[in-house]
């Protein structure tokens, strides 16, 4: 178990603790993979689960009861930005572990968009080191080129032999369909997965907006759903050829969700995370040029959102992710078409996913606790977060009745850049326990 630390950026009106003798009554008891959903008592002691259900009267410690609580694995969020190293003004890996914990998060997978580049076993050691006195589960995501520019592929056996299990160019699609069958035929050889994000760019430069309607009417640059379904397509068919694993990141589509979805029936290696704000929010929002909007890939038409929420709820799409992409207020606070990409989500994720998804009856609760907790560490090859008897506590527990508003000067992030300012949402993370530590809200 890890010395119990503190995240020296305040998290103002939490507490924290070691994990020790700390008792939960009469919570609900909610794992799906466990076929567990059960009203009872859990019981840890030095950072495991020693009684579940029924907890002995000799057992004493500090007791914690809300009749309006929640207790499920811990979630993961298998795309973030956390910028160090290189961007540590937009955001540090102690500020996005931070919001990791606020948002319900005990574990994140880094992207390498950093600078330079997660290429090499050397930043992928400074970003755990950085990480390794956290509650937080930080594992870097190294990149599948060379400084991400779709030339040379990174070392990918150095790295794998470092614990690293997956490659991404991040926001940078490997445009070479030579080069990523070779990545696909790596990732085969080393057990590792090829997390893609599907764009063909010479369909994109300049485009800001998707192809349509609201694009046009408003003069946006346009990027077309086709560079999303050419790349998902290209990408599957490279899959299927050389036996290799792929991820598709923040699929965006109606028509990419269905070449997915054809692939698995095929018996493709594959899987797909989709963003919540690709499953809440669609183009027409842009007619207020709030650059918080502007996404990559952008957001798309209402009948995306609704096919994509159909394929989270039928498991075509495996992985809810936030893609937590911050950025300092100046760089966001300028025209549309030159504003950065990017949005926050590591907070908002699961109060944006119970209210507008599971509270409107669109997706079973138990479909987006799998998507947020078990999807991803499989894919990752990570270790599972199980709540039973002798296992690890890696627990988040979640007040589902709390009623919240978001406000972005109140967020943990670094930065503000958030669409969701003002919303009202239902269900919140009130507490996170991992690695022998406690933090809990409002307690």
């Amino acid at each position: 178990m890890n010395k119990p630390v503190s995240i020296p950026s305040a998290l103002p009106g939490w507490r924290s603790g070691p994990a020790q003798r700390l008792v939960l009554r009469n919570i609900r008891i909610f794992d799906p993979a466990g076929s567990l959903d059960q009203i009872g008592d859990l019981a840890i002691n030095n950072g495991r689960i020693e009684h579940l259900f029924k907890v002995p009267d000799k057992f004493k410690g500090e007791e914690i009861t809300s009749k309006d609580w929640m207790v499920c694995p811990g979630l993961f969020d298998m795309h973030t930005h956390l910028r160090e190293p290189g961007f540590e003004h937009k955001e540090t890996i102690r500020t996005g572990c931070s919001a990791a914990i606020a948002g319900g998060f005990t574990g994140v997978a880094a992207m390498p968009n950093t600078q330079p580049a997660v290429d090499n076993p050397g930043i992928v050691n400074l970003i755990r080191s950085r990480a390794a006195d956290l509650p937080v589960d930080v594992v870097p995501v190294a990149a599948t080129t060379q400084s991400r520019k779709g030339e040379v592929l990174s070392e990918m056996t150095e790295l794998r032999e470092n614990g690293v299990t997956a490659f991404s160019d991040d926001g940078s699609p490997v445009a070479s369909a030579g080069l990523m069958r070779l990545a696909l035929e790596y990732s085969r050889m080393l057990e590792a997965v090829i997390i893609e994000h599907c764009e063909e760019p010479t369909m994109t430069l300049g485009g800001v907006a998707d192809e349509g309607s609201v694009a046009t009417a408003l003069g946006l640059p346009p990027w077309p759903a086709a560079a999303e379904t050419i790349a998902v397509e290209r990408n599957i068919k490279l899959a299927e050829y050389t036996g290799g694993r792929l991820h598709i990141a923040h699929i965006s589509t109606a028509a990419g969700l269905q070449l997915v979805r054809e692939a698995k029936k095929r018996g493709c290696s594959l899987t797909a995370e989709v963003t919540p704000h690709h499953l809440t929010l669609d183009s027409r929002l842009l007619e207020s040029f709030d650059t918080n909007y502007k996404v990559n890939p952008p957001l798309r038409t209402p009948q995306d959102v609704e096919a994509l929420i159909e394929g989270l709820a039928d498991g075509t799409i495996d992985v809810i992710a936030s893609d937590h992409a911050p950025h300092a207020a100046d760089e966001k606070a300028v025209e549309f078409i030159h504003a950065p990409f990017g949005m926050l989500g590591l907070e908002t994720t699961l109060g944006v996913i119970l209210t507008k998804l599971v509270a409107a009856g669109k997706v079973s609760l138990a479909r987006v606790i799998d998507a947020l907790t078990v999807a991803p560490r499989r894919i990752l090859q990570l270790p599972q977060a199980v709540i039973a008897e002798g296992q690890p506590a890696n627990l988040t527990i979640i007040n589902t009745l709390a009623k919240w508003t978001v406000d972005r000067n109140r967020l943990h992030s670094r930065s503000q850049n958030t669409p969701y300012h003002g919303w009202e949402l239902t269900g919140q993370a009130c507490g996170v326990i991992n690695r022998g530590i406690y933090y809990l809200r409002g307690i």
